[in-house]
């Protein structure tokens, strides 16, 4: 458990470790006070942005949009190796995760393979956003990656962290796939932090992340019953995972990502009906084997009946 570092502390360590720093407007202000706690913090979290161009990238990641409000990362970390700040305190880019996820970086252990919901990210974890695609195709230049080394031992040195208090936005959040493509290797990333803080590497194998789960029958119970719903919705077991997977494919605001089927998911998931070619009852927002199959396989979860 640490105090979150100064602004000042946070920017000199990164430049001790060596990373190329750009200052974006006002970045030490600009953050979510007032929307959640900020501290005390466990550890960093990588993603990655979806986008292309560290332009308009790094614009997105401070502003954010009118769902979910910027800053939503501390920096970004662009595909030359330069790290734009753009935020400093609480920021919206973690959201909720596992509280056995949290209790094994505090530990300094290799996350598990859960994928519960509970514990408010944004509170706990330092976000950095990493320019790209997010494609499984994209790939991540060296540069980009020496970056990510750096930018986690700074952090991690300045508070006496080991490596393994870094972690992917994949390991914290069900339904998450970043970050991901050809060059990212999260084993020789925590590796290369170990070496560079000058301790032991970890010894233990990284496990593959583990694949949640969706029972279509209870996803359909929920679209069914959950729009029409008096009073506080149901909470059926899947659905923030397939949330997830339309959040990242731009149809689903994170905002509406709580686990509740409700008319806003409904809509999100008939788009991505119309999306694979289906039209009038077929595209209705309620799942379907084929539909929710195809959202799976995109976005690493499996399907059961």
């Amino acid at each position: 458990m640490s105090n979150p570092l100064t602004a000042a502390a946070f920017l000199a360590a990164l430049k001790a470790e060596g990373v190329t720093v750009v200052e974006v407007g006002d970045w030490e202000h600009h953050n979510r006070a007032g929307h959640g706690a900020w501290g005390p913090v466990h550890g960093i979290v990588i993603h990655h942005t979806v986008t292309k161009g560290t332009a308009s990238t790094v614009q997105i990641c401070r502003d954010g949009h009118s769902d979910l409000p910027g800053p939503l990362c501390h920096g970004v970390i662009a595909k030359d190796g330069r790290v734009h700040l753009v935020g400093y305190g609480r920021a919206n880019h973690a959201g909720l995760g596992d509280p056995d996820v949290l209790a094994a970086v505090i530990a300094e252990r290799r996350p598990p393979l859960d994928n519960e919901a509970t514990v408010d990210g944004n509170s706990v974890f330092y976000g950095f956003e990493c320019e790209n695609l997010g494609d499984n195709k994209d790939p991540w230049p060296a540069e980009q990656v020496e970056a990510i080394v750096r930018v986690i031992t700074a952090i991690c040195r300045k508070h006496g962290w080991g490596a393994l208090s870094a972690l992917r936005h994949l390991d914290w959040q069900p339904g998450k796939v970043d970050p991901r493509g050809p060059g990212m290797n999260w084993a020789d990333v925590v590796e290369r932090v170990a070496k560079r803080l000058g301790t032991k590497p970890p010894t233990t194998t990284l496990p593959p992340p583990k694949k949640p789960t969706v029972d279509l029958s209870q996803l359909v119970t929920a679209a069914r019953k959950n729009p029409a719903a008096k009073g506080t919705p149901v909470t059926y077991t899947g659905v923030k995972t397939v949330e997830a997977a339309l959040v990242n494919e731009g149809l689903l605001s994170k905002t509406y990502s709580d686990g509740h089927y409700g008319t806003t998911t409904v809509t999100a998931y008939a788009a991505w009906q119309r999306r694979l070619g289906y039209s009038g009852k077929d595209a209705d927002g309620i799942p379907g084997m084929t539909s929710l199959k195809k959202l799976g396989d995109k976005h690493g979860f499996t399907v059961t009946a």
